[in-house]
């Protein structure tokens, strides 16, 4: 599926800047932070993003479709999968980090 946007990302410390697409998207095998959201259009056109679970893997392709949070994320209304494509799993664990500091989800903690 196509993109839908970019979109950057506050965490506590640092900014990241990530690819929105479709919630139904088949990913390849890349590592990345990715985030399960809420999207929803201002009266501009412009997205706003609720939180519903931030994650980190080595293979989206492996760790999206069977994910253990659909039901959680699913039960939130998720619209969109945002990533941020990223090699090395020292830096996605430490954006993850950062990002889980700085935002409040619905699924990390259930």
């Amino acid at each position: 599926m196509a993109k839908i946007a970019d979109a950057t990302f506050k965490g506590k410390t640092g900014s990241y800047s990530l690819e929105v697409y479709p919630a139904d998207t088949s990913f390849n095998a890349v590592g990345a932070v990715y985030i399960f959201t809420k999207r929803t259009l201002d009266s501009d056109g412009k997205g706003t993003h609720e939180f519903l679970y931030i994650g980190q893997t080595e293979s989206l392709k492996d760790r999206i479709p069977n994910h253990e949070k659909w039901p959680c994320v699913k039960k939130h209304g998720v619209t969109c999968i945002c990533v941020h494509q990223d090699g090395s799993e020292k830096s996605r664990l430490n954006k993850e980090t950062d990002l889980r500091a700085g935002n409040s989800t619905s699924c990390n903690d259930q």
